[in-house]
């Protein structure tokens, strides 16, 4: 398993079980386990049960991240990034309308309402996807971002809506937000920039 996947979720989820190690990196549990022990022998990580970066570990993803970039054709990258930007105002908009209904927190006693709701989400990731597989063309260590997705969608087909934007699961917004900080660093910009743009999540 990659240095760089297991540092970078680590980053991403701020402290970092084993489970969620071989979530973000596609692998069997077994796989993560192992990449994380090595990692905090090395002084990467810290921590015992979920681990987090070290300084010497954010150090180090920095570098990882910034030889990837080289890797990288930044403006196909780009390209993709401007049409990225539509799907995320729309999805901006069904998270704020799943969390709120006329101004108030959503109850979610309306079961039509909420249907309305992820139907919206179905519908974007519908047509999400055809662009997410472009990206992972161009930047082949995300392809494990179209499996999560597709799993918030199977858990919250089953009845559990809590992976429509729960923060500390793999949850649908959780996992847009992964996606969106990947794009972010690969082009060498920063979530401040983008927040400031309003392209933030």
């Amino acid at each position: 398993m990659q240095d760089l996947v297991v540092l970078q979720a680590a980053r991403l989820k701020g402290r970092l079980s084993p489970d969620q190690a071989a979530a973000s990196g596609a692998v069997d549990i077994d796989d993560a386990t192992a990449a994380v022990d090595r990692l905090r022998n090395d002084g990467l990580l810290k921590g015992e049960a979920n681990v987090r970066l070290t300084p010497e570990g954010r150090e180090r993803l920095a570098e990882l991240v910034a030889e990837e970039r080289t890797s990288v054709d930044a403006a196909a990258l780009g390209a993709l990034y401007h049409e990225f930007d539509s799907h995320n105002n729309e999805l901006k908009a069904i998270i704020s309308d799943w969390q709120l209904r006329g101004g108030e927190p959503n109850d979610h006693t309306d079961a039509a309402y909420d249907q309305a709701v992820l139907d919206r989400l179905e519908e974007l990731d519908e047509g999400f996807q055809p662009l997410v597989a472009r990206i992972i063309e161009q930047a082949p260590r995300l392809a494990p971002y179209a499996q999560r997705f597709r799993r918030a969608l199977e858990q919250i087909g089953a009845g559990d809506t809590t992976y429509v934007a729960r923060p500390i699961t793999d949850s649908y917004h959780t996992v847009w937000f992964e996606f969106h900080e990947e794009l972010i660093g690969l082009l060498g910009l920063s979530r401040e920039e983008e927040a400031a743009a309003g392209r933030a999540v």
